[in-house]
């Protein structure tokens, strides 16, 4: 993970913010539109960038634990996205040590996160996010597929694998989506996303 966050730092260029930020949080979510909460509630955003995502829920009303672990890009999120209704952390996983006193979460994203953990510490990940997920509450993901930028080391994700950890980590599958990217320059290397919801559906014992 080291070497991830490293690698965010060195290519946190005011381009990259820009266009990190710039995204269409609707465009962004479109595979689970639907599913996300109306009405207010409490979400963690894990590995928030510079808050885009962050900054979307808190316009809707909804209280953000966004966590972010490269201060390259934390601290020009906090500028551009001044909120009341979002707290910003530093924190990593797998452990989210400083998070999990925050929780119980309604909803937790992890949008273009999973790649990035190591394959062998996904299940005690998965473990730690269940612990913070309320009794119905919801874990989102988008699993990335294909080449990752230089500097940024990924690993490969089988959705089957990810939705069987989950499981296991007492999540019930609510929806599971392939989709393009929405950068052409991602679509151009051949990059896919696999949307996953996940409801908790018992305390794992």
């Amino acid at each position: 993970m080291t070497d991830v966050l490293k690698g965010y730092a060195e290519a946190a260029t005011p381009e990259l913010i820009s266009r990190f930020d710039n995204l269409d949080c609707r465009e962004v979510y479109a595979p689970v539109l639907d599913l996300l909460p109306i009405r207010p509630v409490r979400i963690a955003d894990i590995g928030a960038g510079t808050g885009r995502d962050a900054a979307w829920f808190a316009g809707q009303g909804h209280e953000v634990l966004a966590v972010e672990p490269v201060s390259e890009l934390r601290e020009p999120g906090m500028r551009l996205h001044p909120s009341e209704r979002i707290r910003w952390l530093d924190d990593t996983l797998p452990a989210l040590n400083k998070t999990l006193p925050y929780a119980p979460f309604n909803l937790i994203t992890l949008c273009g996160v999973w790649h990035h953990i190591e394959i062998e510490q996904r299940q005690r990940a998965l473990e730690v996010l269940t612990r913070m997920m309320e009794e119905g509450g919801l874990l989102i993901m988008s699993l990335r597929h294909g080449p990752s930028p230089a500097g940024r080391p990924s690993y490969p994700i089988r959705p089957d694998e990810a939705i069987a950890q989950a499981e296991k980590a007492g999540l019930g599958l609510i929806r599971a989506l392939e989709t393009d990217s929405i950068q052409a320059g991602n679509r151009a290397s051949g990059v896919t996303w696999t949307w996953i919801v996940l409801k908790k559906i018992h305390t794992k014992t």
